[in-house]
């Protein structure tokens, strides 16, 4: 499964494509094979971009096929466009790299380095808990497009967040001052150990769900808490 999602280095916009299952493979594939492509296709609208998806992807299957290197992730960063794979051992990775690419015009290097403790994925492609409450958010705004609902309408959005101990909970809400924010009630599952759910009255535009969950990100980890996610209604449900 892959996950998108951006970050900022250096004052630079990142972003990064993950594969959510590399590290089932992480104790087998010491060797980082890293590959950088002159291409920025964060622009869906850029001439050529779906042949360097074409391109992209046979590069992963035959890397993958061959069994030589495991995709499992990608940068984009300053028009290059970087892919990184993990492999067992080193020999001819590069060579195979260039063989796949040789037919191509795109300007690439690649390079094959020790990384048994998958260090350059941890700091550079593995999503942080707040960049995951990101990419969470984003899921449900796909769904809600896929529903053609309006996201400019502002309606009630509910933040639900957990805490390890009942007091942890109990100083988040007795502390809370953020500007439009209400207790709503308490959650109790499985999923949701000693939770609470707030409420807001807000659009569920992408910039406006990124800034709120920011901010509430901030707030919970005074309290050592967890923020879990949110969820709303369509704005057609509303109308009616």
């Amino acid at each position: 499964m892959r996950e998108f999602f951006q970050r900022i280095e250096d004052g630079q916009l990142v972003n990064i494509e993950i594969d959510l299952n590399a590290f089932a493979y992480s104790s087998h594939n010491p060797w980082l094979l890293s590959i950088f492509i002159k291409f920025d296709s964060s622009s869906e609208q850029m001439s050529g971009y779906e042949e360097f998806l074409e391109m992209k992807e046979s590069l992963i299957i035959e890397l993958d096929h061959t069994e030589k290197a495991k995709y499992v992730g990608s940068r984009i960063v300053d028009g290059w466009s970087e892919l990184y794979f993990y492999a067992t051992e080193s020999k001819d990775l590069e060579k195979s790299v260039s063989k796949i690419l040789s037919g191509s015009n795109y300007v690439h290097e690649s390079s094959v380095t020790k990384d048994a403790k998958w260090d350059f994925h941890h700091k550079n492609l593995t999503p942080s808990e707040l960049e995951q409450c990101h990419i969470e958010s984003e899921k449900i705004i796909f769904m809600l497009e896929e529903e053609s609902d309006d996201l400019s309408v502002v309606r009630d959005v509910e933040h639900y967040i957990s805490f390890e101990l009942p007091t942890q909970k109990n100083r988040f809400v007795n502390t809370l001052e953020l500007e439009g924010y209400s207790f709503k009630d308490e959650i109790s599952s499985d999923e949701f150990e000693n939770g609470i759910a707030l409420v807001k009255k807000q659009d569920v535009k992408s910039e406006t769900l990124k800034e709120e969950v920011e901010k509430l990100f901030v707030e919970i980890k005074k309290c050592q808490g967890f923020y879990e996610g949110w969820s709303t209604t369509l704005a057609v449900e509303i109308e009616e």
